[in-house]
């Protein structure tokens, strides 16, 4: 069973829409800011790689529509998206006037210089570009030894 993409439920999605094709420059592929959903591909194919749809009409299609649609607690997902230099990416977005919720750090166990920003309905975005192998912990060199192929 091959899995096709992500969609997100969100709230404020043309502010969504937005921000997935001018900040983070995803290609839009059907609906526009206008509408309650839409697609966006990547690269030059023109397969979805990520989807919004509005989270109230998904709740009315789940008969959820009478539960509050912003729970309270911690993320519980995130879309990570490789840069080829983080620093400067936080640089480009952070002039579109994007807050930046984690400057931009190297994270030795997991081998890969990260920062982390928000999309307006509040999805976590890692954006993350490989360290160098003598940048990573001893840990994640020995996980790395074990799951080699």
């Amino acid at each position: 069973m091959p899995l096709t993409h992500t969609r997100l439920l969100v709230v404020n999605f043309a502010e969504c829409y937005q921000f997935y094709r001018d900040v983070l420059q995803l290609r839009p592929h059907w609906g526009d800011e206008a509408g309650g959903y839409a697609s966006f591909t990547q690269g030059q194919d023109d397969k979805v790689a990520l989807a919004i749809f509005e989270r109230q009409s998904m709740s009315a299609v789940l008969g959820t529509d009478a539960l509050p649609l912003d729970p309270p607690g911690q993320d519980r997902s995130m879309l990570i998206f490789e840069v080829g230099d983080v620093d400067a990416e936080v640089d480009r977005i952070r002039q579109m006037g994007v807050e930046i919720e984690k400057e931009p750090a190297n994270f030795p166990d997991w081998g890969y210089r990260g920062a982390f920003v928000r999309d307006p309905d509040g999805t976590l975005i890692e954006l993350s570009g490989a360290i160098a192998e003598e940048l990573w912990s001893d840990g994640l060199r020995e996980a790395n030894e074990k799951y080699k192929d």
